[in-house]
C-alpha cells in the first residue's frame, strides 16, 4: 500500500499540481471527469422515532446518467446526461461541448482509467481538438475532485426523499444541477476546493 501512496503523491505533486496552478493564474483550464449513474430507488438516512412508521420508498432499476466535467476554477459543471449507457460516443459528445466553449490556453481532463474514457477513439479525439487527457493512478477517486459533487447531489436531491416516478426522480436531480451555479454556490466553494486527500489505504478507496 505505500506504494500507492507514493505513487499518488508523485502525481499530485507531479502532474496534477503544476496543472492547477497555471490554471489559477489565469493559464488554461482543469477539468476532472468521472460518470455518475444514478439508479431510481430509495436512498436511505437517519430518522428517529418513538413509534414504529412506514416510509415510502419507490423501487426500479432505471438510471439517469451524468456524465460530467468540473472545472477546477470556475467551478462549472459541464455534463452529458442520459437514461441508457455512459460509452466512448457519449465521452466524445463531452469533449466536443467542452471545446465548443471555446477557451482560451490548454485544456486538461483529469479522469480515471474506465475503458469509455481511456481507448484510441477517445484519445485520437483528445489530440485532434488539443486536450490533454491526464489519467489518475490506479485507486484515485480521492484525487478527482468531482466525485465529491456527486456526493453533494446525492445528499441534496436523493436521500431521504420519496420520488414517486422516475420522471420525478430525474427532475430532482436535474434540479440540483441546475442550481449548483447560483443556489448552491457557496456550499460548493468550501466543498470543491483544490485540498487532496490521501489514504494509507487506498484500496478501500476503490470504486
Amino acid at each position: 500500500m505505500a506504494e500507492h501512496v507514493a505513487i499518488q503523491a508523485e502525481f499530485l505533486e507531479a502532474d496534477l499540481k503544476p496543472r492547477l496552478n497555471a490554471a489559477g493564474a489565469g493559464r488554461g483550464h482543469v477539468f476532472f471527469v468521472d460518470a455518475a449513474h444514478f439508479v431510481f430507488g430509495t436512498f436511505l438516512c437517519c430518522l428517529w422515532s418513538f413509534t414504529r412508521i412506514f416510509v415510502r420508498a419507490a423501487s426500479g432499476r432505471q438510471r439517469f446518467n451524468v456524465l460530467g466535467a468540473w472545472n477546477a476554477t470556475t467551478r462549472e459543471l459541464i455534463a452529458v446526461t442520459n437514461t441508457t449507457v455512459v460509452n466512448t460516443e457519449t465521452m466524445c459528445e463531452l469533449v466536443r461541448k467542452i471545446t465548443a466553449l471555446g477557451l482560451a490556453g490548454p485544456i486538461t481532463l483529469v479522469l480515471d482509467n474506465a475503458r469509455y474514457q481511456r481507448n484510441a477513439a477517445v484519445q485520437a479525439l483528445a489530440e485532434e481538438l488539443e486536450i490533454t487527457l491526464l489519467f489518475l493512478p490506479s485507486y484515485s477517486p480521492n484525487l478527482n475532485l468531482i466525485e465529491r459533487l456527486w456526493k453533494f447531489i446525492k445528499r441534496r436531491a436523493l436521500y431521504g426523499r420519496y420520488h414517486p416516478t422516475f420522471a420525478d426522480f430525474q427532475a430532482a436531480i436535474r434540479e440540483t444541477l441546475d442550481g449548483l451555479p447560483t443556489t448552491h454556490a457557496e456550499p460548493l466553494k468550501t466543498l470543491m476546493t483544490l485540498n487532496f486527500q490521501q489514504f494509507e489505504d487506498v484500496s478501500l478507496m476503490a470504486a
